[in-house]
């Protein structure tokens, strides 16, 4: 895709995986609208990263506040490229150790963030992009964020585990709903990677989660991330796949 007086948007752009690819997008020079919760550090972010950048409060559940990010994308240039990152997890046993059913409350809201949210975003930005005039043979690109979790979720990651399947199992048909649009969706699964998610864990955790991958044996950084998202919508052949980013890993039940 190409992005020449074009605009993308970030979702979950006030950190992590999101920040990291909003700054790619700026460094080549793309507007990029910085859309995250009203309480992120969405607006300190955005004028961190200079003028190109723009932050657009929204959670990904709300379909106007969603609608309205995505309106001041297009105030810069047509809106070609969209990532979607935002999302939340949550630990959560089918049977808790105490013996009590696992939650529903939880299981529905970390569901209804990580899975309705990305379609959300995905049939929100889509709806926009359709409109676009045809540049290279395509009008744009959504894409979304699943985990490896999706393919070896472990104990008490049942919500999450669940949603980012989800995702994986949307990104295909909503290649195929949207190919005679030209608008391509694709999505990562990165593994264990240094997100504010790990945040709360300690050292020897971190350590031991690093441990686990094979090669390189290192928790993966944001900007390798946001390295595969701009090569994906660089690359017009790439849709409607799921690209696991996770040196190798295969995570095991704990």
């Amino acid at each position: 895709m190409d992005l020449t007086n074009a605009s993308a948007a970030v979702t979950g752009g006030a950190s992590g995986l999101g920040r990291a690819t909003a700054e790619a997008f700026i460094a080549r020079g793309v507007p990029t609208v910085i859309i995250d919760l009203p309480t992120s550090d969405g607006e300190t972010v955005a004028k961190e990263l200079g003028d190109l950048a723009t932050f657009a409060p929204a959670d990904v559940r709300d379909s106007d506040a969603v609608d309205a990010a995505l309106a001041e994308a297009e105030k810069k240039a047509p809106l070609r490229a969209v990532v979607h990152c935002a999302g939340r997890g949550g630990k959560l046993r089918l049977v808790e150790k105490d013996g009590t059913p696992g939650s529903l409350d939880l299981y529905q809201e970390v569901v209804d963030i990580n899975l309705v949210g990305s379609f959300n975003v995905l049939r929100l930005a889509a709806a926009r992009m359709v409109k676009n005039e045809e540049v290279g043979g395509e009008r744009g690109v959504v894409i979304m964020t699943a985990s490896v979790a999706a393919f070896e979720g472990q104990i008490g990651q049942v919500p999450y585990a669940s949603a980012k399947a989800g995702i994986v199992g949307l990104t295909l048909v909503g290649a195929r709903d949207l190919a005679r649009k030209l608008v391509r969706v694709v999505t990562i699964a990165p593994g264990t990677f240094e997100t504010p998610i790990l945040n709360n864990i300690s050292d020897k955790v971190r350590e031991s989660l690093a441990s686990q991958v094979p090669h390189p044996s290192r928790l993966g950084v944001p900007a390798e991330y946001a390295k595969l998202a701009l090569s994906i919508v660089d690359n017009a052949m790439i849709n409607g796949e799921t690209i696991r980013i996770d040196g190798a890993i295969r995570m095991g039940p704990v």
